[in-house]
């Protein structure tokens, strides 16, 4: 349920520009969300690269729980980009390789404008995880 949450969370941090351009009473929220951007995205880039690796190790679920498999899949690359995007300036921080820096920025400029729909899928798979917690536990 903790991670229904924080992907829902991660997708309103991503999507806030389409957010605000619907409803502006919501800006207020969303700038109190704001200064704690930074490391919700490098946490969520982190734990997001973690859950695609644990994805890829546990392929045998596949035939077993298809949907949970391909949800745990979806979530995990949804928090891969929009935490890219989102702590990218608190993840540079901590790399020191000119190389790796370079790809991140280039990685970041294909997904930037993206980002409202990453977003909004974010929001979807978090509301998703959720109901499905429920369901299947």
């Amino acid at each position: 349920m903790f991670f229904g949450v924080w992907l829902f969370v991660l997708g309103v941090l991503g999507a806030s520009n389409l957010i605000i351009a619907r409803k502006p009473d919501a800006r207020e929220l969303i700038a109190k969300l704001a200064p704690y951007q930074g490391w919700i995205g490098a946490v969520s880039a982190l734990w997001g690269v973690w859950g695609v690796i644990s994805c890829v190790l546990n392929l045998g679920m596949l035939s077993t729980h298809l949907i949970w498999w391909v949800t745990w899949m979806a979530t995990n690359v949804i928090l891969v980009s929009l935490g890219l995007l989102l702590g990218i300036g608190t993840l540079k921080t901590f790399i020191k390789q000119p190389q790796a820096v370079q790809k991140m920025d280039m990685l970041v400029a294909k997904l930037a404008p993206k980002q409202g729909v990453l977003g909004l899928i974010g929001m979807g798979l978090g509301a998703w995880c959720l109901v499905a917690s429920f369901m299947f536990l």
